[in-house]
């Protein structure tokens, strides 16, 4: 599970969540697949709205090119992002992704390897909506800043807390990896951080890092699947 700091800027968390304001939103149920229907009780923008598919890919040219995100998902393809609303009593209840998703008006098909939800309303205006992981360390629960956002894997067990004031607002998505072995995939961003703080120290020798640089690359070529 990697929480990701300001991945939207205050200014363009406002644009989403002005534009949102003025989109039809429809019961959540209707894009539930199978057991997740019966636990799903939200609001979700209407996909087939223009102004909600500008939205959408607005986030998704954000997301393939912030460095984090390529880092820890190393995605070869992302599902077009869902805004879904909850007000008061509203909840989504324990479940696991679909593994395999069809992406819309596409024969084209996604491996739902890691799931993420980007968060567009601050945390101190609305009273619970905690996002809720089962990990291997034990249950996470999560309420990032508006513009930031968690990502972790479609596998995990998770639900979304009643929320019991206020209102909360996020965009939804989920991404094929080239590389699906969790563990390797895993290894990979821990080595890719760890050259990147290298890189920051500025103390780091040259040779030394196009080393670090050849074998992360090598070990991609060897895993990745494209």
């Amino acid at each position: 599970m990697i929480v990701i700091d300001n991945l939207l800027t205050l200014d363009e968390v406002q644009y989403f969540r002005d534009a949102l304001a003025s989109v039809p939103f429809q019961d959540g149920k209707n894009t539930a697949m199978g057991m997740a229907a019966g636990v799903k009780n939200n609001g979700q923008a209407d996909a087939q709205h223009n102004q909600v598919q500008q939205l959408a890919n607005a986030l998704l040219a954000k997301l393939g090119n912030h460095p984090q995100v390529v880092s820890a998902a190393l995605p070869q393809r992302i599902f077009p992002p869902c805004f879904n609303r909850y007000t008061q009593s509203q909840t989504y209840g324990d479940h696991v992704d679909a593994a395999i998703m069809r992406i819309p008006h596409s024969p084209e098909v996604l491996r739902s390897d890691m799931s993420m939800t980007v968060f567009l309303t601050e945390p101190e205006t609305y009273d619970g909506g905690e996002l809720v992981i089962q990990t291997g360390f034990g249950e996470q629960r999560v309420k990032c800043a508006a513009g930031s956002a968690v990502l972790y894997p479609s596998s995990s067990l998770h639900k979304v807390m009643p929320v019991t004031r206020g209102e909360r607002i996020a965009a939804i998505t989920w991404m094929q990896s080239m590389v699906a072995d969790p563990h390797i995939r895993e290894t990979l961003y821990q080595l890719d951080q760890s050259i990147q703080s290298l890189i920051n120290s500025g103390n780091a020798d040259r040779q030394e890092l196009d080393e670090l640089h050849h074998v992360y690359h090598n070990l991609i070529r060897h895993f990745a699947a494209v």
